[in-house]
């Protein structure tokens, strides 16, 4: 990491946290280079399909506290 960047690391850790966060999402945003509409069309046909399977009754979900469960074991 470059001083500045460093110097920078230093003073941005004495904001607020609302401050803190919306930095945050601004740089997190910054580093998208453009966006792929293959890949929203993508996730609209694929969110399209699993609301109709909702709809029609045919989703096989999971109860929540098994899937956080999972997650926790395997991220922990």
């Amino acid at each position: 990491m470059t001083k500045t960047a460093e110097t920078l690391k230093i003073e941005l850790a004495q904001l607020s946290v609302q401050d803190r966060a919306e930095l945050a999402y601004f740089l997190i945003h910054s580093l998208d280079e453009g966006v792929d509409d293959n890949v929203l069309e993508a996730w609209d046909r694929e969110l399209t399909e699993r609301l109709a399977e909702i709809y029609a009754g045919t989703a096989k979900g999971e109860p929540s506290d098994k899937v956080l469960l999972e997650l926790r074991e395997k991220y922990s």
